[in-house]
Formats: C-alpha cells, sequence, structure tokens
C-alpha cells in the first residue's frame, strides 16, 4: 500500500510512531546534557565556595559560547535528512562531515579567542578576586574541549538527520557517566580541585566526540563517501548556519534582557526569575524532542519530494505540541507545592514566585507549538526566515520587557512579557507554516 492510498486513519498512527520514535530518545539526550554541570557542581561545591562561583562563571561562559554554535546541529540535520529522503546516504553523510569540519575549524577558533582573554571575560561577568583565580583555571581548561563539544553537536546532527536519535542518547548517558566518574577521581582521588573537574568534563567529550566519529565514519566507509575536508561543502554549510546563528543570537538576547530587568526589580525576584527560567527551560526540553523530530521528518519528507507528507506531519506534530503544552501546564501548576520547596524557603520569593509560575504553566500550549514549527521550519531548511522572525521578535520584547519596572510591575508582568514573546513567535511561524512558501522539495534546499 503506498502513502497515497494510505487510509486515513493509518497516517496519523504512522505519524505518531515516526515522532515517538525519533522523540523519546532526543528528549533523554536533550536531558542528559546539563546533567554534565549538575554533576561538575555537586562534585566541586565540596571544595568550598570560591570554587562552586568560579565554576558557575567559567560554566556560564562556556554554555553561552557553545549555544550560540547550535545551528552545527540544526542545520546539518536539516541538510542530511534532505538527502536521505531523495535516497542519496553517501551524499547525506558527505554532507555530514563538512558540519564536522566545520565545528572543528570553529572550536579551534573559539581556544584561540577564550585562552588569552579569560580573565577578562571572568572579570567582565563580575567575579570577584577570591572567585576570578577559580573561574579562569576552569574556563581555560574546559575550553580546549570546545572542539569536541562542537563535534558533538555536528555528528548529533548527522545521525538526527539520519533517523537516529537512539545513538546520540546511548552516547549521551555514556559520556555523563564517565563525566562523573572522571571528576570525582581527578578531584578528590588525584587532589587536583577545580582542574580536575575541568579535565574530567574535556577528556568526557572529547570521548563522545571519539564515539560519534567512529559512527560517522563507518557509515563513511558503508557508502562510499569521502571523509577528507571539502572547502566548499564547509563553505556551504557556514552559510547554512548564518541565519540560524542570527536566531539563536536574538534569542539569546531575549533571555538576557529578562534577566537584566528581573535584577533591576530587587533579591527577590531575580530569584524567583531563576527559578522560573530552569523550570521553563526543563519543560523547553520536552518540547524541543518534538521539535527535534520534526527537524529530522520534515526534512526527509521534503527531500523525497513528498510535499503532501511533509504538510500532515506537520499538522500532526502541531497536535502533538498543544497536547504536550497542556499536559506540561496541568502538571506544574499541580506540581506547585512540589516543585517551590525544592528552589527555596523563603516566603517574600515564593509569593513572589508563586504567580509568574501559572504564567508559566499557562504559556506552555503556545510554547508547544512554537517549538514545533521552529523545529519543522528548520527541517525545511527555511533559516532565513527564522531569523528575520526572531529578530521581529526581539523588537518587540524589548520594549516590553523594558516598560515592565517602568510601569511598576513586578516579576508576573515580566513573564506575561516573555508570553508575549512566544505569542509573537507563534503568530510569526503560523503565517509562514500556512503561506506553504516553506515546502521547497529536493534534495538541496
Amino acid at each position: 500500500m503506498t502513502q497515497a492510498t494510505e487510509p486515513l486513519k493509518a497516517a496519523p498512527r504512522r505519524h505518531d510512531r515516526e515522532i515517538l520514535a525519533l522523540a523519546l530518545p532526543a528528549f533523554g539526550a536533550l536531558v542528559a546534557e546539563p546533567l554534565f554541570v549538575l554533576a561538575d557542581s555537586a562534585i566541586v561545591g565540596h571544595l568550598g565556595t570560591p570554587q562552586l562561583a568560579g565554576l558557575g562563571i567559567a560554566a556560564a561562559l562556556l554554555t553561552t559560547a557553545v549555544s550560540v554554535f547550535v545551528f552545527l546541529a540544526y542545520a546539518t540535520t536539516a541538510a542530511v535528512s534532505r538527502r536521505v529522503g531523495a535516497g542519496d546516504l553517501k551524499a547525506a553523510i558527505r554532507q555530514g562531515m563538512d558540519g564536522i569540519w566545520l565545528a572543528l575549524l570553529l572550536g579551534a577558533a573559539v581556544i584561540a579567542f577564550v585562552l588569552p582573554t579569560a580573565p577578562w571575560l571572568v572579570t567582565a561577568f563580575g567575579a570577584s578576586d577570591t572567585v576570578a583565580p577559580y573561574a579562569v583555571t576552569y574556563l581555560r581548561i574546559s575550553a580546549l574541549g570546545i572542539p569536541a563539544m562542537l563535534m558533538v553537536l555536528a555528528a548529533t546532527g548527522v545521525l538526527r538527520g539520519l533517523q537516529d536519535t537512539r545513538t546520540p542518547l546511548y552516547v549521551a548517558v555514556a559520556g555523563f557517566a564517565v563525566n562523573a566518574g572522571l571528576n570525582a577521581a581527578l578531584v578528590y582521588g588525584a587532589g587536583l580541585g577545580i582542574a580536575g573537574s575541568a579535565w574530567g568534563t574535556v577528556i568526557a567529550q572529547c570521548a563522545m566526540a571519539g564515539a560519534y566519529l567512529v559512527v560517522v565514519v563507518r557509515g563513511a566507509r558503508r557508502h562510499g563517501a569521502s571523509l577528507r575536508p571539502d572547502a566548499a561543502g564547509i563553505r556551504a554549510c557556514a552559510q547554512a548556519g548564518v541565519p540560524l546563528l542570527v536566531r539563536t543570537l536574538s534569542l539569546r538576547a531575549i533571555l538576557m534582557i529578562a534577566t537584566a530587568v528581573a535584577a533591576r526589580l530587587g533579591d527577590a525576584d531575580i530569584a524567583a526569575h531563576q527559578i522560573l527560567l530552569s523550570l521553563w527551560s526543563l519543560l523547553a526540553y520536552a518540547l524541543d524532542a518534538i521539535a527535534i523530530a520534526g527537524q529530522a521528518i520534515i526534512g526527509r519528507y521534503l527531500g523525497a519530494d513528498d510535499t503532501e507528507g511533509a504538510k500532515a506531519a506537520c499538522r500532526r506534530m502541531v497536535q502533538w505540541g498543544i497536547a504536550s503544552g497542556v499536559v506540561l501546564g496541568l502538571a506544574l501548576i499541580a506540581a506547585r507545592p512540589l516543585i517551590v520547596p525544592l528552589f527555596t524557603s523563603d516566603p517574600l520569593v515564593v509569593h513572589t514566585l508563586l504567580p509568574a509560575l501559572v504564567v508559566v504553566a499557562v504559556s506552555q500550549p503556545v510554547n508547544g507549538v512554537v517549538f514545533v514549527l521552529d523545529g519543522v521550519l528548520m527541517g525545511a531548511g527555511d533559516g532565513r526566515y527564522l531569523a528575520w522572525a526572531m529578530l521581529a521578535t526581539l523588537a518587540v520584547f524589548a520594549p516590553a520587557a523594558v516598560l515592565v519596572p517602568v510601569l511598576g510591575g513586578g516579576l508576573t508582568l515580566l513573564w506575561c512579557a516573555m508570553t508575549l514573546m512566544m505569542l509573537v513567535r507563534l503568530v510569526t511561524l503560523q503565517l509562514r507554516s500556512r503561506s506553504g512558501r516553506w515546502l521547497v522539495a529536493g534534495a538541496t534546499r
């Protein structure tokens, strides 16, 4: 039976199987990533407050540096999945190798920048004289692992494009276990202190990159794809990544503006804001798993010249996004009595947090659709539109957020502005989705 003659009831079930098969392992891998920082924090925290503060500053800088290049995963997924849909696995893996080579080049550039500027970066981040030496030590050592981190991003994109999200899950879980073990052994067993934690993370990241390379190289040899760097291919990957870089930087600017405004509202507000942002990010991992499935599935359909299949998959994933958002929102409201005490016992922080937490919960269905459509358009390679849409969102959010303290509003009003930001994204993404202009079929866009 062909897809064209497939019974109407069977098509949603087929899409459900595809979405679940890709989204569930992707969610596990996404959740495993922040566990690296949690493990480091738990181990370093016992060394002392200055060491833990130094780790916090260095980790924030490293996370920002790596997240800027997340396009290595997104753009690679879209390009590889199109080739898979077209039935050209050799070209798909070749495309993936170009992304990995680009990751190595960018990683080398970041190292060249971070090593000499580490003291300045740490000072600019507000580190005290007591904390700065620990932050610089951790930052300089961990920076050596940035090429491996970026390779992991690119290789993850390759495997997602090949419709494989299980391997990234296995590598992420193994990487977390190795990282935790090495940290404990080097920090306490070898007596290296915070430097031992940094070296443990670098070794774990390099091991993860090595595991990915083994998988990709095997695939390249199996299908006769070249492993050598190709200047034209690397340049094409970089050009495809520029719009997604603009999108990511715009989103980071939105989050930074929100944090800066919260800090101006008062100590209780910034403390409550950090809790909300942590919860918002955790829920985003669940919704982003569906978006990752969308990137891989949509790219494959378009590569196979099946625009009707792409539209049907998009509709089904939007339904998944709405349902997931409703479930997560209700769960967040129901779990408030259990969640809040985990983060704070300060009555003022709790009083500030609770009404804003309701806003976060109510906005989850909107977030679910936004994440899904974001993934769909990424899978279609529609990065230029995503860049302009996010710049427009930033232009709406920035003045709205700045007006919060001017109007005498508190944290709840700030998170209403965050919800406005997601609604603007929803409108821009819905307009593009309904226009059908993203439905560009073929092995390349």
